[in-house]
Formats: structure tokens, sequence, C-alpha cells
């Protein structure tokens, strides 16, 4: 470990200090290095060669500003479990990139091969998905609406 409190391997868990910047940064990735400063206790160019370090590592890999999907017109948040149907050397993920209604796509063990998180405007634009997904990749799916939302994108520190 070195004297910065930053452990030197690429992709290490920080501790101490640099943990504390990147709770403060995944909660507000707005934040002023002065304002960094005052929350962690250090001068504003030790915060900022820290973050920079950060950066460097691979712990931080951007900043990107929170919509509101709500004001977007696409108030109807699902999960979409999707699986092949037969044989198949074709790659789901792959063909289903281009559709800009799917926000997330995870691939899982269990039943289904992928999970998918998708947002439109309302249940007829998410029938008219549906039926998108299951042409391009063909796949079977299963689908779960979401109700309420009581948190979502929390950071891990």
């Amino acid at each position: 470990m070195s004297s910065s409190n930053s452990p030197a391997e690429p992709g290490a868990v920080p501790v101490d200090v640099d943990r504390l910047l990147l709770a403060a940064l995944a909660r507000d990735g707005r934040a002023s290095y002065t304002e960094l400063a005052e929350k962690v206790g250090l001068s504003v160019s030790a915060v900022h060669q820290r973050v920079r370090r950060l950066e460097q590592r691979g712990l931080i890999t951007g900043y990107q500003a929170t919509l509101d999907p709500k004001l977007l017109g696409l108030p109807l948040t699902a999960f979409v479990s999707i699986t092949p149907i037969g044989a198949q050397n074709e790659d789901p993920p792959a063909l289903l990139a281009h559709l800009p209604a799917i926000e997330e796509c995870h691939s899982v063990a269990g039943q289904e091969s992928y999970i998918l998180k998708v947002r439109v405007a309302s249940p007829d634009a998410l029938e008219l998905l549906l039926r998108e997904i299951r042409g391009c990749a063909n796949v079977s799916t299963r689908t779960t609406v979401v109700l309420s939302t009581l948190y979502e994108d929390r950071p891990p520190l």
C-alpha cells in the first residue's frame, strides 16, 4: 500500500479517504474539488490528485446525468426475462442492442438466460416491444411490470 492510502493495484478496493471520495462522487458526480476536500479533510490539490488516480485505476469509469424517465414520457418500467428458443448460434443481447427501450441487459443463472430492464410509454408500447424482442432474437419472454420503484442506482459504497 502506498503512502497515499490508496491500493497500488488497478481495480483494488480503495480504503479510508478514497472510499469517502468515491461515496461522495457516487452521490453527487458534480461535487467540486473544494466540496470534496471539505468532506474528507484534505487540500483541494490532494483531492484532485486522488480523484485523478481513482479514474486512472478504473474505479471511476465516468460521470453521467440522471434522467427522469417519467418526464421523458417513459413511465412504465418492466423486467423482461428471455430464453432462447431451440438451438441457437446467435447472441440475443447483440440482436437486441439496437432497441433503445432496453435500458439494461443482464446474463443470469436460472431458468432464463437474460433479464432486460425496459422503459416504455404505455402498456401498448410494452406489448409492441415484447413482440419485437421475440421476433428479433427468437426468444420466449416472461415479463414483470414495476408498480413503483423505492430506490435504484444506489452506489455500492
